[in-house]
């Protein structure tokens, strides 16, 4: 509803060529959150409560409340609907140059780590398995965003040259001009 509010604020100030952009953007990302969503919710939810229903003995028995209740499974949806836009900011840091497909590739290492430690930090419980949940798909979607940049991300949005473009006349390649010119 929220986004529905702001798309009707900003699309009278667009272009056409920028709203042909924003619309498949939008529709993918909405997806992705909704699937993410969908995921924290079916799969990962019902272990997270179940651990923290496993605390109950013979002298102690779990009672959750319904704001406790609703709390973790809000952090659980907003969580995993963040982490599954991850190939949609990966293809639009590729599309403004920031990123490659070859960058992502060389540093699958240290997305690896960076997965694991979002996932003990993003997950509402301190269990492994919770954590190896969020941690499997955000692996997943990195190497989705690899395919994705390699595929989507060979042309730049209007305003943003890419790194593979062509240096304007009269430079080399570490941007010095060149000396026959003479000055401008």
């Amino acid at each position: 509803m929220i986004f529905s509010q702001i798309w009707r604020f900003i699309s009278p100030g667009l272009y056409r060529h920028e709203k042909l952009v924003l619309v498949p953007f939008t529709v993918i990302s909405t997806l992705c959150f909704v699937g993410g969503a969908a995921f924290g919710y079916f799969v990962v939810f019902p272990p997270a409560f179940r651990f923290l229903l496993g605390y109950s003995s013979a002298f102690l028995e779990p009672m959750p409340a319904v704001d406790e209740y609703f709390s973790l499974a809000l952090r659980l949806l907003f969580a995993f609907g963040v982490i599954f836009e991850l190939p949609v900011f990966m293809v639009f840091l590729g599309k403004i140059g920031v990123v490659s497909g070859s960058f992502l590739k060389k540093n699958r290492k240290y997305a690896l780590l960076i997965a694991f430690v979002l996932a003990a930090i993003l997950t509402p419980t301190p269990d492994v398995v919770n954590q190896l949940l969020m941690a499997g798909p955000l692996i997943v979607l990195y190497e989705i965003s690899i395919l994705a940049v390699v595929l989507f991300a060979r042309t730049t949005l209007a305003g943003f040259p890419s790194k593979t473009e062509a240096k304007p006349a009269g430079f080399d390649a570490e941007g010095e001009g060149d000396e026959q010119r003479g000055p401008l």
